[in-house]
């Protein structure tokens, strides 16, 4: 997985995505996303890693099976509020 960290102030955005859809565009409907690579690349990391970065995020954007089930499983997402674009997983975290 992809991870890389925003840091603005006091907000710490948090990028995660699974390796193999960095670069592409998904599409379904009007909708179309890009996994831009200026966004989402930053070290490749594990599950732990994820976790530790999540735990700090005030917001994250997520892309993908492995990191959307690392999300669910250290309990920072809900399974119910993931969407699938394109058949991929996607879930957005917000701490306010």
């Amino acid at each position: 997985m992809y991870l890389k960290v925003h840091s603005s102030g006091g907000n710490v955005v948090v990028a995660i995505c699974d390796k193999d859809i960095l670069g592409k565009t998904l599409k379904e409907g009007n909708l179309a996303v890009t996994i831009n690579e200026g966004f989402f690349c930053g070290e490749i990391v594990d599950a732990e890693s994820v976790e530790k970065a999540l735990k700090n995020a005030t917001t994250a954007n997520l892309f993908g099976e492995k990191c959307i089930q690392c999300a669910i499983s250290c309990g920072v997402v809900n399974p119910e509020n993931v969407i699938y674009i394109n058949g991929v997983p996607h879930a957005q975290l917000f701490r306010i």
